[in-house]
């Protein structure tokens, strides 16, 4: 994608809470347009709400952007040409760029009270008046009167001096195409208060003016602040950056995703044991898809593809099975080794199955585990639970019903018998998976039972329930004397 100038693209969220879906999938689309455009992504913590914005909400965002693994060029902690890059460190900044308004004439201080705008809205709706926001009282105001006012400490909010002859304000944006507004129903709106802070719609524009933002992609709510945005663009003499409004991500019932459906922020799915990568792939499948066909992107290929045209302007739906199958996905992709090290050991560690000096005397038999664990992994922190009945010795606990189920019935006893009998004829040196599968194999045709009811109740006996890893593998991996040490305990809970 040719520029003419390098591509610049900020993530500003307000730090007023966690980083939640729809703020994620806003940070991932601006890092992979910047890294598919050789660009710049710069994080900027848009904090001018002092009554929300916390430094322990900005930590908590920060925390949440490395763990998706979006690194910025320029931002907190990493600084930058543009810097400060917290928006209560550049009020001066703002100050100042309205004071350059002032003085050009582009803004003007406005000294109504609350009562005298609510009176004046209220007279303009009584006369049916089409326009009905800020009636311009203090638009023509001689400048030294006004001066006079400010000096003599009048409370007084600035306002911008929208064009009255601006035809319509057409938006050329990359999601929605053109979108006009008509320039006549825009107010003159503050862009300082009375406490002399700055409000959204000119803080915003001031900073991506000065940071020299290109393009600015962010969630379609804020679509309607744009045409007011573009007034101050104007007004400060700076360029139009291109817009790109994603559509919103909705639960399964239509509306909003929200608290209602589940997790909404980032760390809540950190912490259900979903990888980085697969949920940054999975979010950005939420309005973008690589050829309409891929599900698995991985982030090498989402900063690579990435590109505003394959943005949808409709709606997303959130769809939890879908993030399961994909954080499934990348666990089964992983190498044995790999899965071993980084996912399964920590687990084992931290649940107390195993201490982590000993894990280094024991990777032929982690690397067997691992291979039969993985499939079965969902999810971190599963691992541990799955490979519990491995690590109980001779005394599995025992599931209730797989019990019930599976060695209290009539015939039971006849099954654990002959694959005691049977098993015991192997030696050490043949206890493989194979060997131990083979010499099952035949025995419920000689019982003259099912496979799945013999089966089930070695199960039972070696894994303490009837839904875990391959029989053959789980028992190579128990060893040959725990193997049947289990099988002669079993024997005193048949019916």
């Amino acid at each position: 994608m040719s520029q003419e100038k390098p591509v610049r693209v900020r993530f500003a969220p307000s730090p007023t809470g966690k980083l939640h879906v729809g703020g994620a999938r806003t940070a991932i689309y601006n890092w992979a347009f910047a890294r598919a455009n050789g660009g710049t992504f710069i994080l900027r913590i848009d904090d001018t709400d002092p009554t929300r914005s916390t430094e322990e909400n900005t930590q908590v965002i920060l925390r949440a952007m490395r763990w998706l693994g979006l690194d910025w060029d320029e931002g907190p902690d990493v600084g930058g040409p543009c810097a400060p890059y917290k928006q209560t460190d550049r009020m001066d900044i703002y100050l100042d760029a309205a004071k350059r308004l002032a003085e050009s004439g582009d803004a003007y201080p406005c000294f109504c009270t609350t009562d005298q705008l609510a009176a004046a809205k209220k007279a303009a709706q009584d006369r049916n008046d089409p326009f009905q926001g800020y009636q311009r009282t203090c638009r023509d105001i001689d400048p030294a009167e006004a001066q006079r006012r400010i000096d003599a400490g009048e409370p007084h909010v600035w306002r911008i001096k929208v064009p009255l002859d601006r035809g319509d304000v057409v938006i050329h944006d990359a999601v929605h195409g053109d979108v006009t507004f008509d320039a006549k129903e825009l107010d003159d709106f503050v862009i300082i208060r009375t406490d002399g802070t700055p409000t959204y719609n000119f803080a915003t524009v001031v900073d991506d003016a000065a940071m020299g933002i290109t393009h600015v992609i962010r969630g379609d709510d804020h679509l309607s602040n744009t045409p007011r945005q573009v007034m101050v663009y104007e007004a400060l003499g700076a360029p139009v950056p291109t817009f790109a409004h994603i559509s919103m991500i909705l639960g399964a019932d239509g509306k909003k995703l929200s608290k209602r459906h589940g997790a909404t922020s980032v760390e809540e799915y950190r912490d259900a044991g979903y990888l980085p990568d697969a949920f940054v792939n999975y979010l950005a499948l939420l309005g973008w898809s690589l050829d309409g066909d891929t599900t698995i992107v991985p982030r090498d290929v989402l900063a690579k593809s990435f590109s505003l045209d394959h943005v949808s302007k409709n709606p997303a739906t959130f769809d939890p099975k879908k993030l399961d199958w994909i954080n499934a996905e990348y666990m089964s992709a992983m190498d044995d080794e790999t899965f071993a090290h980084t996912v399964m050991v920590p687990e084992l560690v931290e649940a107390g199955l195993m201490e982590e000096g000993e894990c280094k005397g024991r990777k032929p038999w982690l690397l067997k585990l691992a291979a039969i664990i993985k499939p079965r992994a969902k999810l971190l922190g599963q691992c541990a639970d799955l490979c519990r009945f491995l690590f109980e010795g001779d005394e599995v606990t025992m599931d209730e019903k797989s019990v019930a189920k599976g060695l209290a019935k009539e015939g039971c006893g006849s099954y654990v018998n002959a694959a005691r009998e049977a098993l015991a004829s192997l030696d050490t040196d043949h206890w493989t998976a194979d060997d131990i599968d083979a010499c099952l194999e035949g025995l419920p045709e000689r019982l003259d039972t099912s496979k799945r009811k013999f089966f089930q109740t070695v199960r039972v006996a070696e894994c303490g329930n009837m839904v875990s890893p391959p029989l053959g593998a789980s028992m190579e991996l128990l060893g040959r004397d725990t193997s049947l040490a289990r099988l002669d305990r079993a024997r005193t809970l048949c019916g």
